[in-house]
């Protein structure tokens, strides 16, 4: 079996297991790099691609100046590729299993002062896009990553009781509150609000069509210090911001449980 061909058939073995579409995209987008890396030449046969042609393709991303965390993603997705073809016989053994993932750097992650915050929160409200602000409020006030935030429908708000319906990774989903200030943002944001036709999603871009990811990550500028926010705030778990070694355990309690009141006992 050709690897142009085996790739086609576990991309439409995950579309009919129901994955996420971002899930879907990104292991399109790698999977192909890797494709156009082997095909060089010609197209290879996946049951001659061993260990070190993987390693081969990995030292070619090392070389590219790729990020630890971006080679990781690409790396899961060739393993994930493989133990497809594996269990359809395809292949004799997954030889991306034997190559090490990249080591990422322990870097704490920067996070903005106070004063930083409030001072680009009165900037995006001094703009002319209401919508612009909304975005900016969830993002921050909620914790929410930026893939939630554009698979955020209508019928996901409610307006009453400010909670959002949100799905996280691997489909998960949780019932996140949100506080005066973004109130206020996304009333007025849906109050001229003009979808497409058919179109459920909350937030749109200038053809009414759902904003994509990209587009949300150009409109907020600072989008490394929000993640760092987003990665503390939207986990299933406060275990998993663990690595956040320079934060005090007691002041983020104390924090999540007066934005969180509901959260406590």
């Amino acid at each position: 079996m050709l690897l142009s061909e085996a790739i086609g058939l576990f991309l439409d073995d995950l579309g009919r297991n129901n994955v996420s579409p971002h899930t879907l995209k990104n292991y399109a987008s790698d999977l192909a790099q890797m494709l156009e890396y082997f095909r060089r030449e010609s197209d290879p046969d996946v049951a001659s691609m061993d260990t070190l042609a993987i390693r081969e393709w990995l030292g070619h991303l090392y070389h590219s100046r790729l990020a630890a965390v971006t080679m990781r993603r690409k790396l899961a997705a060739v393993r994930s590729l493989f133990r497809f073809l594996l269990r359809r016989g395809a292949v004799r053994i997954n030889p991306a299993k034997l190559v090490r993932s990249p080591k990422i750097p322990q870097n704490l992650p920067r996070v903005p002062a106070e004063e930083q915050t409030n001072l680009l929160i009165d900037e995006m409200a001094k703009g002319d896009t209401k919508r612009d602000l909304a975005i900016f409020e969830l993002l921050y006030g909620c914790g929410l990553r930026v893939s939630e935030l554009c698979g955020l429908n209508v019928a996901d708000v409610d307006l009453q009781e400010r909670w959002l319906r949100v799905e996280g990774k691997g489909r998960k989903e949780r019932q996140v509150p949100y506080g005066t200030k973004a109130a206020a943002a996304l009333e007025s944001y849906l109050a001229m609000r003009q979808p497409g036709a058919g179109v459920t999603a909350l937030f749109l871009n200038s053809r009414g069509q759902r904003l994509g990811d990209r587009e949300v990550r150009r409109i907020v500028r600072d989008g490394a210090d929000l993640r760092s926010i987003q990665e503390l705030l939207g986990h299933a778990q406060l275990s998993t911001t663990q690595k956040y070694t320079q934060v005090s355990l007691q002041d983020l309690m104390a924090v999540y449980d007066k934005a969180h009141p509901k959260a406590k006992g």
